[in-house]
């Protein structure tokens, strides 16, 4: 395919890609709002963003089996439709149960997306040029990220409420649907015998979920001790499932995540990356908007705007390293310097309280995007330059899910411990005040409008104090990420869309003369 003939199949599935990821923005923004009105906790905050996240790092290995076997335009079109029924149902949500499942049907939409318009691009462009194009992700991406916050804070605002963070990504969902139809064209591999390990799927997704259950209500801020019989249960019970998970996928015919490709040393560590990313990126970045908005008390467009630094720099390491890994060929460099970079601006994030400086705050999540472009598309492309064309459907939403699946962990547990630390603060705060910190609420509930002014006061001192732990943890997580980059093999990218065993060698060796 020529390079318009490439852009021109990229229009739909970019579009299909920006509004999900404008959905998930949306949300991060108006997110204090809509639990506040919801009459929500902190848990109910943390599990609006990790139900999504869930549903679809479950759906997406499923969603890349489907991608190797039939019509990858059907199927992305298909995670369209279903995304629009999700936000329809969140739209019309008029309790947190109803949003928590409105917001899995939109993560397994969201799922589909996230695996196959990566797959479609891996499977129309060779890895040596693939650089350039996942630089446009970035930049979608990027746009998306910025323009979601101030446009999810313009809507509630607004007199339209927040019900319309929802609403509005239905026509964007259906233009993109139909952008497809029109410019996506892909030859079909019909396979007769298909089959697909739904038993693995369903045990994977018991395990994490049962997990991340119980990271969520454990701790002070829970239901539980950390060290209790229920902790030991859902433990016990979530590690015995994941295990039955390995057991189930060696012996599968067609597994959900085939072993044999995860264990490859560059999938492998580009995996323990991802999940390190997804922590990073997912869970500490998630709670920025509330920080900006219950501890620093600014409406909901003003947080959107504050969180431009960390789109900006999202935007310009995505689409410049896209365009140097394809002039040069070099994309080690990149994702070591991310990670770098990462470790960097979690650490310095990891000393804010409720009184730092906002243009401190912001260079540091600009430090904070800046690794993140760097290392997102790039991982994955490491991983599609080692299998064929017939797996790169599943090698590449591995490298998703387990992206995906951090970034569940990381929301659910960086929640926890955010929630703890709160109402540690909080009950020191209210013994001053001569509160009595045993009663139910004291500052669980984040409508902080109802409370007087001084305890209104004190539980927004706590949320700006407590931000700070979170990101720490995120930087010492991110610290896994450096040490996993460093250690993938620095393969040169293949020039052919499929693995050729008669050519590759001699392609591989011009691209050693050419870097040396």
């Amino acid at each position: 395919m020529t390079h318009k003939e490439i852009l021109e199949a990229l229009i739909g599935l970019l579009a299909a890609l920006f509004t999900a990821l404008l959905s998930t923005t949306i949300v991060a923004t108006a997110l204090p709002t809509i639990i506040g009105d919801l009459k929500g906790s902190q848990t109910a905050y943390a599990w609006v963003i990790t139900s999504a996240l869930l549903a679809n790092a479950a759906s997406t290995p499923i969603w890349g089996k489907l991608a190797d076997l039939f019509n990858k335009k059907v199927l992305v079109q298909s995670a369209i439709v279903i995304f629009v029924v999700g936000s329809i149902l969140a739209g019309f949500a008029h309790n947190v149960p109803v949003l928590l499942a409105a917001r899995v049907v939109q993560g397994i939409g969201m799922g589909g997306l996230t695996a196959l318009v990566v797959a479609i691009i891996g499977s129309i462009v060779s890895p040596r040029d693939r650089g350039r194009y996942s630089g446009y992700m970035g930049a979608v991406m990027a746009v998306s990220m910025s323009g979601g916050p101030i446009l999810g804070g313009v809507i509630v605002d607004s007199p339209l409420g927040w019900r319309w963070c929802f609403f509005v990504c239905v026509p964007l969902a259906v233009i993109a649907l139909f952008a497809l139809q029109r410019t996506l064209h892909i030859e079909t591999d019909r396979k007769d015998d298909v089959s697909i390990d739904w038993f693995g799927a369903l045990l994977l997704t018991a395990g994490v979920s049962i997990l991340l259950i119980w990271v969520s209500f454990a701790g002070k801020a829970g239901y539980y001790d950390w060290f209790s019989t229920q902790s030991a249960t859902y433990v016990g019970v979530g590690l015995a499932l994941l295990a039955a998970t390995v057991w189930v996928e060696s012996k599968a015919k067609a597994p959900i995540i085939p072993l044999k490709i995860v264990t490859e040393r560059t999938t492998g560590l580009a995996i323990i990356a991802s999940i390190a990313v997804g922590v990073g990126l997912f869970g500490a970045t998630t709670f920025l908007g509330q920080y900006f908005q219950t501890s620093r008390g600014f409406s909901p467009t003003t947080a959107g705007l504050l969180s431009i630094p960390l789109v900006a720099g999202m935007l310009v390491a995505s689409v410049a390293s896209g365009q140097l890994i394809t002039r040069f060929g070099q994309w080690k460099p990149f994702i070591v310097t991310g990670s770098i970079l990462l470790v960097i601006g979690f650490g310095l994030l990891g000393t804010i309280d409720h009184t730092t400086n906002l243009w401190t705050v912001g260079a540091m999540t600009a430090v904070v995007g800046l690794g993140t472009g760097m290392l997102m598309q790039n991982l994955v492309l490491a991983v599609q330059n080692t299998v064929g064309v017939h797996d790169i459907g599943t090698a590449s939403s591995s490298v998703a899910f387990f992206r995906t699946f951090g970034g569940a962990v990381g929301v659910s547990v960086l929640g926890s411990i955010l929630a703890t630390r709160v109402a540690d603060i909080s009950s020191a705060g209210f013994a001053k005040l001569g509160i009595d910190t045993s009663a139910a609420g004291s500052g669980a509930n984040l409508d902080l409008n109802a409370l007087p002014g001084p305890v209104q006061e004190i539980v927004r001192a706590a949320y700006g104090d407590a931000t700070g732990r979170i990101f720490f943890v995120a930087a010492l997580v991110a610290l896994v990420t450096l040490v996993a980059v460093v250690a993938i093999p620095n393969r040169p990218l293949r020039r052919t869309i499929d693995i050729a065993p008669e050519e590759e060698p001699t392609g591989d060796r011009d691209l050693v003369t050419a870097s040396a």
